[in-house]
């Protein structure tokens, strides 16, 4: 008569077996290292609660976050996180607007409309944009970008929103493209081949079955590129300027959080002062922005999931 081992403890068996201490002590080890993850975000979620807490002792919870004046210079204060929120709004719209089209057109040729070979030449050099540092991009924001759209338009000042989000499009844009262009690809050829068989087009095969079919993968691509430009800093910082401004204009200079938290760690505030936990403050609320942006990408990709 055939006896049925439960794999597990056939595993351990031939662990006892076979490995002695040093088998037994791997599993612990490997534990350990998941653990640092853990222990590292509770770490910091501890200090930019604590340091918070802090400042909201100090000031209105309800002023920072209904106030649309960020005046932390003056001899009377003022903290109100919209005016920062604001400039990265605008610097996320315009990515987003820029890069999200570019973006999944290229997805769509590398997938659809390209061939193996072409695909293996373009692709890498399309993801080379990820590899540039981003105070590079910063600099070629301000030479390059700002000047053509003074040269479009004379209102555009030196530092404005249009001119940084257009360049952390750019930075995104290999991230939605490739990402993209994957859940594409994993829609199987046999959907597309039942498409064709019954007399669409390409154009209307890509679509009217494969997009569709692929929403989940290129809507997370997209949401986890917005999180990534909602916690961009050097080209913000560089491009966007360093004015708080809770205006709608495109054409004017702003300061984002992420700015923000730069200007201040690089020895605007003493330790200890209000202007000091200020940034703790914010670090928390770009904290939810970004930690809501994943989770949004998160239901979506199981909301949308298609399985083959």
């Amino acid at each position: 008569m055939t006896k049925n081992y439960n794999v597990q403890e056939m595993i351990q068996k031939n662990t006892d077996n076979k490995g002695g201490a040093f088998e037994k002590s791997i599993p612990v080890i490997l534990f350990i290292i998941t653990l640092v993850s853990i222990l590292a975000t509770i770490a910091i979620l501890y200090t930019l609660i604590s340091q918070s807490v802090e400042f909201f002792s100090r000031e209105s919870i309800v002023d920072f976050f209904t106030s649309a004046t960020w005046m932390p210079y003056s001899s009377d204060p003022e903290y109100g996180i919209w005016a920062l929120a604001m400039g990265t709004f605008k610097i996320v719209f315009v990515a987003t607007i820029f890069a999200v089209p570019l973006g999944l057109g290229a997805a769509i040729y590398l997938s659809e409309y390209a061939t193996d070979r072409v695909k293996k030449i373009i692709k890498p050099i399309l993801e080379v944009l990820a590899g540039i540092p981003t105070v590079v991009y910063g600099f070629f924001a301000i030479n390059f970008i700002t000047p053509i759209l003074q040269s479009i338009y004379s209102g555009f000042s030196l530092y404005n929103a249009t001119s940084a989000g257009i360049v952390v499009g750019i930075m995104i844009l290999p991230m939605i493209a490739s990402l993209s262009e994957d859940a594409m690809s994993s829609v199987p050829n046999s959907t597309r081949e039942g498409s064709l068989g019954l007399g669409a087009t390409r154009l209307e095969t890509t679509f009217k079955v494969v997009l569709p079919a692929a929403v989940s993968g290129i809507v997370a691509s997209v949401v986890l590129a917005v999180s990534r430009a909602i916690g961009e800093t050097m080209i913000v910082s560089i491009a966007a300027g360093s004015t708080p401004n809770a205006s709608l204009d495109l054409t004017d200079p702003l300061q984002t959080m992420t700015g923000f938290i730069v200007q201040i760690t690089s020895g605007d505030a003493a330790y200890g002062s209000t202007l000091y936990f200020s940034l703790f403050a914010v670090g928390m609320t770009l904290f939810l922005f970004t930690f809501a942006m994943n989770i949004l990408s998160q239901w979506i990709t199981k909301r949308f999931r298609e399985e083959y």
